[in-house]
């Protein structure tokens, strides 16, 4: 598995060319400065290894605590955490969600302290205006977050991939499912076979 400044040279090595091909394909500043952002962030701040003591964790800083309910909710290196899509959803699906706490608790401290005017059911619509009036620039970032986590995630698999191939040739990059189940099926052929005996006169 890379070290932690392997995966940040690969993010910071890859992101001319992901902000060339964003800006190519939309030909948009605002989306390109949405992707690379996201790409950058997701690379550095936002990938899979905020499931154990990383550099990405490290990071954080003296906000690092709130990743520790999602650590011990993950095995590291999980399909919940590295896998593609559903990796970053969860993340983001983390963070919101503790935000969105946050923002309530502010807020009703605001309305008690300060006769801050509001009600719940305009905040819920602010909220979902945003969402749809934006939609573009929310898909923008969410495909640099991950991309960003693929980047690292495809690293991990790589290297291991090339360790295997290594010690263990083309067999070690075979899923080991099928390793065993071809074991186990030779094993039970020999087992099988019929011996010859000689028949005593």
């Amino acid at each position: 598995m890379p070290s932690g400044r392997t995966h940040d040279r690969i993010t910071l090595y890859s992101l001319p060319f992901v902000a060339g091909v964003t800006f190519w394909q939309t030909r948009s500043s605002n989306a390109t400065l949405l992707v690379a952002s996201g790409f950058l962030f997701g690379g550095l701040m936002f990938g899979p290894d905020l499931d154990i003591y990383s550099v990405q964790y490290q990071r954080w800083g003296f906000l690092r605590w709130i990743w520790l309910p999602y650590q011990k909710s993950l095995r590291h290196r999980s399909f919940l955490s590295h896998g593609p899509i559903i990796g970053t959803t969860l993340r983001v699906l983390y963070l919101g969600c503790l935000l969105a706490v946050l923002a309530i608790f502010v807020l009703a401290i605001a309305q008690k302290l300060w006769n801050f005017s509001f009600t719940w059911q305009e905040l819920g619509r602010t909220v979902g205006r945003s969402l749809l009036d934006y939609d573009t620039e929310y898909v923008a970032l969410f495909l640099g977050l991950e991309l960003g986590a693929m980047s690292h995630s495809l690293s991990d698999w790589g290297g291991s991939a090339y360790k295997r191939f290594q010690k263990q040739g083309v067999r070690g990059l075979l899923p080991s499912g099928k390793m065993k189940k071809r074991q186990v099926t030779s094993r039970t052929k020999r087992q099988s076979k019929p011996r010859n005996t000689k028949s005593r006169s």
